[in-house]
């Protein structure tokens, strides 16, 4: 890409992207809080490890204190509850012309908009596994989907620079002009995702359990309805495959996709999601609010019940307090919303 590139967050996702992008002969400059974090990629450089790739690449990188100039892209890659204040933050140092791109997880794109506006926001969709280690340490366990995309759908010139540039990241990067399918699709993924974090089993183990497939199917339904309650035409990734939880589908088909999400993950070295690692490893409150909130009040508005969607919510948060440890006695308890 012509323009410079601005990541702000370094951290699993922002941090991998960011090291392949300078790695490539991307200008690159890396934003981040955690100070150590900074010194690093810009002394030493930032070290990507684990089975994708082995590789370590110096960029500039400051804090957001100590940021001068405009950028041209800025790719948004915090977690989903500090959207708001990042994009603030961040707004200073978009160029005229610029764009801000929601690498993320969850609808932030329509946050992002009402800070720089709707025709500066692209959205896009990453479902590889990356999980921060420690300052300057990122492991990369498994490539995923990656798909970018305008809100409206239209294939411009700047998607198409944005696309050529992320293929150096992922070969398989893809453009589309349902963005918010993929957004919406992960949703309903992220949703069994907070679910299989409720435990410490790993998420190929949590998914593959007999005992629990009933539940996770419901509760991607549940998000599903408040998708097509909201006109969106969910997209398939990764082994999931919205369609297969479409009210009124033999179970089968629903199995069917479940067995291939169990697959797709049992190849990755990222065995637990983020949501666990929030939980169980780094002791910080998660993503839950702004991912699955929106599809309660979304779901209240359009008059679609999500029940179990409310009490997966009540969970984590029991769990974030300390008010209960991660079991498969928490999958029980929200089995039985279900039912």
């Amino acid at each position: 890409m012509s323009v410079k590139i601005l990541i702000w967050g370094a951290g699993a996702i922002g941090g991998v992207i960011g090291a392949y992008l300078a790695r490539a002969g991307h200008d690159v400059t890396m934003v981040d809080l955690v100070e150590e974090h900074v010194r690093l990629i810009a002394g030493p450089g930032l070290s990507i490890v684990g089975p994708v790739d082995e590789f370590s690449v110096r960029t500039p990188a400051f804090t957001p204190d100590t940021l001068a100039g405009e950028y041209g892209a800025i790719l948004l890659c915090v977690k989903a509850q500090d959207t708001e204040p990042a994009t603030w933050a961040l707004a200073s140092h978009l160029r005229a012309d610029g764009y801000v791109v929601s690498v993320q997880n969850g609808l932030n794109e329509l946050v992002i908009a009402q800070t720089v506006g709707r025709e500066r926001t692209v959205g896009s969709f990453v479902n590889f596994g990356a999980d921060y280690m420690e300052p300057g340490v990122i492991h990369f366990g498994g490539r995923g989907a990656v798909v970018l995309g305008e809100l409206d759908g239209e294939m411009t010139p700047r998607i198409q620079a944005l696309h050529r540039a992320f293929l150096d990241f992922e070969p398989n990067a893809i453009v589309t002009d349902n963005i918010w399918g993929y957004l919406w699709g992960k949703l309903a993924y992220g949703a069994m995702l907070f679910a299989t974090a409720l435990t410490n089993e790993s998420i190929a183990d949590a998914l593959a359990d007999p005992n629990y497939r009933s539940l996770y199917i419901q509760l991607a339904q549940e998000v599903l309805r408040v998708a097509a309650a909201n006109d969106v035409t969910p997209e398939a990734f990764n082994g999931f495959d919205p369609h297969a939880f479409m009210p009124g589908v033999d179970r089968a088909v629903s199995e069917r996709s479940m067995d291939e999400m169990v697959a797709f993950n049992r190849c990755s070295a990222k065995t637990h999601s983020g949501i666990w690692r929030d939980l169980a490893v780094r002791k910080r409150r998660t993503e839950v609010d702004p991912q699955l909130g929106p599809i309660v009040t979304f779901g209240e508005k359009a008059g679609v019940p999500t029940p179990i969607t409310a009490r997966l919510i009540e969970l984590i948060h029991d769990i974030e307090e300390g008010r209960r440890t991660q079991s498969l006695d928490n999958l029980d308890i929200l089995k039985a919303e279900g039912i």
